[in-house]
């Protein structure tokens, strides 16, 4: 069993809030890295992992509570595919939370920067397997696996994350109730020592992007020990507060959301549309807490300059 304090209650005990981050891949897409690749943001751990931790130190300077890695795509399958071994595929995810956690701790040894905030944490990125295939899967779920399969993909990942410091696990994009199941066996059964969030990708108000409502995956992912936090991310905010009274409704573990920019995004052509729909995120952010959300970043398209915003009426509070 897990025996220490989840460490985001811990935050909101202290703060009340939790401020994450925002988005990492279309950041270094916007500092000018081509990530057209089926590695995603982990391609960039190959080619320029210092601009990595320079986007972390400055959503920690923006005000973020906790750095999300750049493990999302990071699996030793899709590392194989580029013909790297084991052995480098799980080096370069302990460089990956490495960097944050440089980030994290240059920024904490200012004294400037310890006033009125908790120190931040470390959370490992784990996308779904929908993200693996990077195919558009994590908005589908049409995987077509049993639950044990789920498990058997996401354990080496799991198990390699979790000998690093992170402070604990984000498991993202979950589009189905049976990868949410696995993810949550897995943790409880193998990984009990380890906390982990499990947040899903939405199609609209009450259904995850399979088709299950939101409520039943709550109720579900509830009753186990080390599931630190559920919510929603990488969804259009205009769904927000049905998922979050939907969550809020069948939990008492702490509810996280982070949603996109607003725009929306085309799986065939891998390219964000409608730019005018920017939505903005200070006043946004703040009705999500106000209805019940109490761990609140950004996924695509944000930037640090929307997590200021959130830190700007947090902080204030």
């Amino acid at each position: 069993m897990v025996n220490q304090m989840n460490p985001i209650e811990k935050i909101l005990r202290d703060y009340g809030v939790m401020i994450l981050d925002g988005a990492l891949a279309t950041e270094l897409e916007g500092r000018g890295c081509d990530l057209n690749d089926p590695l995603w943001s982990a391609k960039i751990l190959l080619e320029q992992p210092a601009l990595i931790k320079q986007v972390h130190a400055d959503y920690f300077a923006a005000g973020a509570d906790c750095a999300t890695t750049a493990t999302y795509q990071a699996t030793f399958e899709g590392f194989a595919r580029r013909g790297l071994s084991r052995t480098k595929a799980a080096g370069l995810m302990r460089l990956a939370v490495q960097l944050a956690l440089e980030a994290r701790d240059e920024f904490w040894a200012q004294a400037a920067h310890r006033a009125g905030r908790p120190k931040p944490l470390v959370a490992a990125g784990a996308g779904s397997y929908g993200a693996f295939l990077a195919d558009g899967s994590e908005y589908r779920g049409d995987y077509g696996l049993s639950e044990q399969a789920l498990m058997d993909f996401h354990r080496p990942r799991l198990a390699a994350l979790a000998q690093t410091r992170a402070d604990l696990i984000a498991f993202e994009t979950i589009p189905c109730l049976l990868e949410a199941q696995a993810v949550a066996r897995l943790l409880a059964e193998e990984f009990p020592q380890v906390w982990a969030w499990v947040s899903f990708s939405a199609r609209d108000e009450s259904h995850v992007c399979h088709g299950e409502l939101l409520a039943d995956c709550v109720v579900v992912l509830d009753g186990y020990a080390n599931i630190a936090a559920i919510g929603i991310n990488c969804t259009a905010p205009r769904y927000l507060p049905g998922l979050i009274k939907a969550a809020r409704t069948h939990t008492q573990k702490p509810v996280l959301v982070y949603p996109n920019s607003g725009e929306d995004y085309d799986v065939e052509h891998k390219a964000w549309a409608d730019a005018g729909a920017r939505q903005r995120y200070g006043p946004l952010s703040k009705d999500w807490r106000a209805r019940g959300a109490q761990v609140i970043g950004g996924c695509c398209r944000t930037t640090p300059a929307d997590i200021r915003q959130i830190a700007g009426w947090a902080r204030a509070t």
